[in-house]
């Protein structure tokens, strides 16, 4: 092997490679796989009554799911707006998105056939007034 100097320009571009670490993916991180970056999807459903959210929620799981994105944030609130104590035909724990979401995707062969699993958002992302859905990879 024969040993080569490098140029001004050659060692300049290494250092400035080197100070950017941005481009450098963090194998450590969750947000990697294999050096792929996982693509996410952000939705806010409040203000949304459940059976608009549910059509929202299908269309969204069915556009990501062909489009290859791989989790999907939706922000519920934590229902505490919510007033089932007001008519007894409602549910106190499936008046809120945060339940009924869920329950939604869980009992469509559909989505649940596309959704991997469900789980509540950490802190950071919204804690109890948020939903993570990891979804499956198209096979090809």
């Amino acid at each position: 092997m024969i040993k080569k100097d490098l140029s001004n320009k050659d060692k300049k571009d290494w250092e400035k490679f080197l100070e950017e670490t941005s481009q450098i993916p963090d194998k450590d991180s969750n947000e990697y796989t294999k050096n792929k970056k996982i693509e996410k999807f952000k939705f806010d459903f409040h203000g949304y009554s459940i059976e608009s959210a549910n059509i929202k929620v299908a269309e969204i799981i069915n556009k990501c799911f062909e489009n290859g994105f791989s989790e999907l944030l939706f922000i519920t609130g934590k229902g505490i707006h919510s007033k089932p104590e007001e008519n007894v035909y409602i549910s106190e724990e499936f008046s809120k998105l945060k339940n009924t979401i869920p329950e939604f995707i869980k009992n469509n062969p559909d989505l649940s056939s596309k959704v991997a699993k469900i789980i509540e958002a950490d802190l950071k992302s919204g804690g109890a007034g948020a939903l993570i859905i990891k979804l499956k990879k198209v096979i090809k």
